[in-house]
C-alpha cells in the first residue's frame, strides 16, 4: 500500500509539472522569452525617458509661457538636442525635439531623431501626448506614444508601444504601460523609473501575453535592478522573470518555468 502510494504522488507531481529543476530545453526557450521580454521592457523605459526630457507642466501657468521656458531649459541642459515651439490651434502647442544622434546621451540612454509633444488645454487641465514613432533609443526603433494628464486629477503618466520588437526579427510587440506613483517622489525627471504594464509579443511559434509589475529601473542600466515580468507562451508554458538587486548588476535573472524550480541565467542585450 505505501508504495502504491508513493507512486501515486509521484505520478500527481508529473502531472503538475514536478518538483527540481526544468529540463535544458525548457530552460533554453524560456530564456529567449525573457530575453524579448528584457527587450520590450527597455523600450517602454526608453520611452517614458524621453517623455521625461521635457518637464511635467505647472498648473496654473499660461501654455506658451510654460513651453517656451521648458523648450530653452532642454536646449541649454542638453546641447545636443533642438527645439521648436508650434502653435496647432487654440488650444493646442506642439513642441519638437530633435536630438543630434548617434552621440546624444541623456540619461544613460542615446537619442537620435524627432519627437513630437502636443500640449492640449489650460491652466486647469493638461493633456500632454508625445509621438516617438520618429525616434531610436540606443540604435533601436522606438514604436511609441507617450503621455500623461494632469491638474483636476492625480497626474497619471502613460505609454503604448505597437510595432516591430526592434533586435528581434519577426517578433512584433503591444504594450500598454504606466509609471508607478511613489509618494513624495516626482513621476518624471527622477533617477529611478518604476513600471507597470501589460501586452503581447507575436512571433513564429504564435502569441505570448506579457505582464511586468513593478520594474525598477536605474540610469543606464539595460536590466531592471528589480521586479518581476510573466509570460504566458503560444506553447502553454507560465515562464517568470524575478529581476533582483544580487543578480541586475552580473546581467543576470532568476527564471521560473511552470512549477519546476528557479534557475538563473543570464540575459544578453
Amino acid at each position: 500500500m505505501r508504495a502504491i502510494l508513493c507512486l501515486s504522488l509521484l505520478v500527481l507531481a508529473s502531472a503538475c509539472g514536478g518538483d527540481g529543476p526544468p529540463p535544458t530545453e525548457l530552460v533554453d526557450a524560456a530564456k529567449a522569452h525573457v530575453e524579448r521580454a528584457t527587450a520590450v521592457t527597455h523600450l517602454t523605459r526608453g520611452a517614458l525617458e524621453a517623455l521625461g526630457l521635457l518637464p511635467v507642466y505647472t498648473c496654473g501657468e499660461p501654455r506658451r509661457a510654460f513651453l517656451s521656458t521648458a523648450a530653452s531649459g532642454v536646449r541649454v541642459e542638453h546641447a545636443c538636442v533642438t527645439t521648436s515651439v508650434e502653435p496647432v490651434d487654440a488650444v493646442t502647442d506642439a513642441v519638437v525635439l530633435t536630438f543630434q544622434g548617434p552621440g546624444c546621451e541623456l540619461h544613460g540612454l542615446r537619442f537620435a531623431g524627432r519627437a513630437v509633444f502636443a500640449y492640449r488645454g489650460g491652466e486647469d487641465l493638461m493633456e500632454v501626448e508625445a509621438d516617438l514613432r520618429g525616434l531610436t533609443v540606443d540604435g533601436q526603433a522606438l514604436p511609441a506614444t507617450v503621455g500623461y494628464g494632469t491638474c483636476g486629477d492625480e497626474t497619471r503618466v502613460w505609454t503604448k508601444l505597437e510595432g516591430d520588437l526592434p533586435g528581434h526579427a519577426g517578433y512584433t510587440v503591444r504594450v500598454d504601460a504606466r509609471l508607478a506613483s511613489r509618494s513624495g517622489v516626482p513621476l518624471l525627471g527622477g533617477s529611478t523609473l518604476i513600471l507597470d504594464g501589460t501586452g503581447a509579443l507575436t512571433g513564429p511559434e504564435g502569441g505570448s501575453s506579457l505582464t511586468f509589475t513593478a520594474l525598477h529601473y536605474e540610469p543606464g542600466e539595460f536590466l531592471p535592478k528589480q521586479g518581476t515580468a510573466v509570460l504566458e507562451t503560444a506553447d502553454g508554458h507560465r515562464v517568470e522573470a524575478g529581476f533582483q538587486p544580487t543578480l541586475w548588476r552580473l546581467g543576470k535573472v532568476e527564471v521560473t518555468v511552470d512549477a519546476y524550480e528557479p534557475v538563473t541565467v543570464p540575459i544578453l542585450r
